[in-house]
C-alpha cells in the first residue's frame, strides 16, 4: 500500500551539500525531509582527516557529517538513509518522490545535491586502499604526503596541475599515462614537464595495488609490451574524471554533456522550484567548504520560492533555460 507523506521542501542527497540545506530549511521552519540513497554523509565520510574546514583545526570525515546531521535533526529535519529512489517527477507545482517500497513524498521545492564519486580504476587492490594510501583529492590529502614519493594516475588537466601541486608536499612524482601523448593544455603540460620533481610513465597502467594495512608498491603494466614492473610508492592520487550521480535526472532537468547539473547563481535548475547543489552541480571545484555553500545557497533560494507560493504570488521563474 502506497503512503503519501507532504513536505515543504526534499533534499535529495545527505552530503555536506544535503545536509546544509537541510538545517537552512528546518531552522527557517519548513517541513524538511533528506533522502538519501547511501550513508549520510557522501563522499566525506570516506575522508580520514579534515583540516581545511574553516573554524575546525582537523576531524575526521564521519564525525563532521554526524555534527551536521545532528544539527538538522536538532531544527526538525527528518532524514531518510539507505533508502532507493524508483522514480522521481519534477514538473508541476508538487514534486513527487516515490520509494522503491511504494512510499511517495510531496513537496513543493526540491534541492537535488546527490553528489559525485570520482572514477576509479577499477584494479585489484584499489577498494581496498582507499583513504590507506590511494586518494582522489590532492587539495584534501596532499599534506599527508609530505617528503614522500607518490604517483598521480591521468593524463588530463587535472592530473597535470594537481601532479604540480603536490610537488608542494612530495619529494618526487610519478606520473602515470596509458597515452604517449597528454590530453591537457599545452600551459599544464609545460608546467609538468619543466618541474624538476615531476617524472612521467607513459604508455603504461597501474593494474594491482599491493601492501599490507597501507599501500607499498603498484603493478605498472607497459600497454605497449605488457611488461609488469614492481613500483615502489608512498601513495597514489588519481585523476582520471569525475561521474555525477545524476543518472536518474535525466529528462527530468538540463544537465550538460558530462551529466552535470546546470545551475544559475541561486542554484535554481530548469525546472521551477527545483535547485541544485553540491558535487553534481557544473563547476570547476569540489569540496566540503564548495558543497556547503551551494548546500545555503539553494536552502535560501528555495525559501524564497516558497514563501513567495505561500504568499500567492507569483513565484520567480527558473533562471535556466533547456
Amino acid at each position: 500500500m502506497e503512503n503519501s507523506n507532504h513536505y515543504d521542501a526534499i533534499v535529495i542527497g545527505g552530503g555536506p551539500a544535503g545536509l546544509t540545506a537541510g538545517i537552512y530549511l528546518s531552522r527557517a521552519r519548513l517541513k524538511t525531509l533528506i533522502l538519501n540513497e547511501g550513508t549520510i554523509g557522501g563522499q566525506m565520510v570516506l575522508t580520514h582527516e579534515i583540516a581545511n574546514y574553516p573554524g575546525v583545526e582537523s576531524v575526521n570525515g564521519y564525525q563532521l557529517s554526524n555534527i551536521m546531521k545532528k544539527q538538522a535533526m536538532s531544527f526538525g529535519c527528518t532524514i531518510k538513509a539507505n533508502i532507493l529512489i524508483a522514480d522521481i517527477h519534477l514538473s508541476g507545482k508538487e514534486k513527487v518522490i516515490t520509494l522503491s517500497d511504494g512510499t511517495r513524498f510531496v513537496a513543493e521545492a526540491v534541492i537535488l545535491s546527490p553528489g559525485g564519486r570520482s572514477r576509479t580504476l577499477g584494479v585489484e587492490g584499489e577498494s581496498h586502499f582507499k583513504g590507506r594510501g590511494i586518494s582522489y583529492c590532492a587539495t584534501c590529502d596532499g599534506d599527508f604526503f609530505t617528503d614522500k614519493e607518490i604517483v598521480v594516475v591521468g593524463g588530463g588537466n587535472s592530473a597535470l596541475e594537481e601532479a604540480v601541486a603536490l610537488t608542494k608536499y612530495a619529494s618526487k612524482v610519478t606520473v602515470v599515462h596509458q597515452f604517449d601523448e597528454f590530453q591537457a593544455f599545452e600551459h599544464a603540460i609545460e608546467e609538468a614537464r619543466t618541474n624538476d620533481k615531476v617524472n612521467f610513465i607513459m604508455t603504461s597502467k597501474i593494474t594491482a595495488f599491493r601492501g599490507d594495512e597501507n599501500l607499498k608498491s603498484v603493478d605498472i603494466t607497459n600497454i605497449q609490451t605488457g611488461a609488469v614492473s614492481d613500483f615502489k610508492t608512498d601513495g597514489v592520487f588519481i585523476f582520471i574524471g569525475y561521474v555525477p550521480n545524476t543518472e536518474f535526472l535525466k529528462g527530468k532537468i538540463e544537465l550538460n554533456q558530462w551529466g552535470e547539473m546546470i545551475v544559475a547563481n541561486d542554484m535554481s535548475t530548469s525546472v521551477a522550484g527545483v535547485f541544485g547543489a553540491g558535487d553534481s552541480v557544473a563547476k570547476r571545484f569540489r569540496q566540503v567548504t564548495t558543497a556547503v555553500a551551494d548546500g545555503t545557497v539553494a536552502a535560501l533560494a528555495a525559501s524564497q520560492y516558497l514563501h513567495q507560493l505561500k504568499a500567492g504570488k507569483n513565484a520567480r521563474p527558473s533562471l535556466v533555460s533547456n
